[in-house]
């Protein structure tokens, strides 16, 4: 269909707060003008504060969940978040094994903001073997990026860093900044030649809880339009640098807030460009 809506399938854990997870991941989709389709891998009982239980889904229910959306809806690009077991690794893995992925972006959400674990080290091995040669875009951030390669940051040379994680298997590697000291946010984009580089000032604010979750999908909502993957990180940056720019005008919960996912359709909103 020629005019058809852009549609992104996020496979990822629900957070009940709506800060993260699939509910962050269906707000950005959205707010960039695309469709969201959902298969839950885990349900979590959290809020600002932090996560109080964890329930994961059956394996063969997330089977079945996109099974449905990609045999019917279909998708143009697929966002993979919180898998917290080998068997939901495998089971995401096989199904996209079978029906020729689109293009996928995998963000490999280890731990929440409030510190809680949520991935379990057979995940871990599962999401390198299996998932990672999927991707086409592997977005981890720093303590994620040094627990799938067991190497150590250097905030001077990330090339090391993203020469491993690429040896991983993706073809493209999105190393978030956002964990290293400084006053700058730079984030680290190799394709196995060239490193891009998108840098913004840090933005002083408790509220980012779910700036992994939305970022990853901003990714994927720009890659399922067609644009390639540096022009596709460098827009989500940006909408990414607003909904934290703007996070503190939701007020939401007394711990670590979420981002504004919807500040460009807020008119209290006036945004010109990232912070430089």
């Amino acid at each position: 269909m020629k005019n058809r809506i852009s549609r992104v399938l996020t496979v990822a854990g629900s957070d009940s707060g709506g800060g993260a997870g699939i509910e962050a991941d269906i707000k950005t989709v959205t707010v960039l003008g695309g469709y969201a389709a959902a298969a839950v891998t885990s349900v979590t009982a959290q809020n600002t504060l932090g996560v109080t239980g964890i329930y994961d889904m059956a394996p063969g229910a997330v089977t079945a969940q996109m099974e449905a959306v990609l045999g019917d809806i279909g998708a143009d690009a697929v966002k993979t978040g919180m898998l917290s077991s080998a068997e939901i690794v495998g089971a995401v893995a096989g199904v996209l094994e079978r029906f020729g992925p689109p293009p996928l972006v995998v963000d490999p959400v280890m731990v929440a903001k409030s510190g809680d674990a949520l991935l379990r080290e057979d995940a871990r091995r599962a999401l390198m073997e299996r998932l990672l040669p999927l991707a086409l875009v592997v977005t981890p951030n720093i303590p994620e990026a040094e627990a799938l390669t067991g190497l150590t940051a250097d905030p001077a040379d990330p090339l090391p860093l993203l020469r491993a994680l690429r040896a991983l298997g993706p073809r493209w590697v999105l190393l978030k900044g956002g964990h290293l000291p400084g006053d700058e946010a730079r984030d680290c984009l190799y394709d196995g030649e060239r490193v891009h580089h998108y840098v913004t000032r840090r933005i002083p604010t408790r509220n980012t809880h779910g700036t992994g979750c939305t970022y990853s999908a901003a990714v994927a909502a720009f890659l399922a339009r067609g644009l390639s993957v540096p022009e596709a990180v460098r827009l989500a940056k940006d909408y990414l640098t607003g909904a934290i720019l703007h996070a503190d005008a939701l007020g939401v919960g007394g711990g670590c807030g979420p981002l504004h996912h919807g500040w460009p359709l807020d008119e209290r909103v006036q945004w010109h460009g990232a912070p430089k």
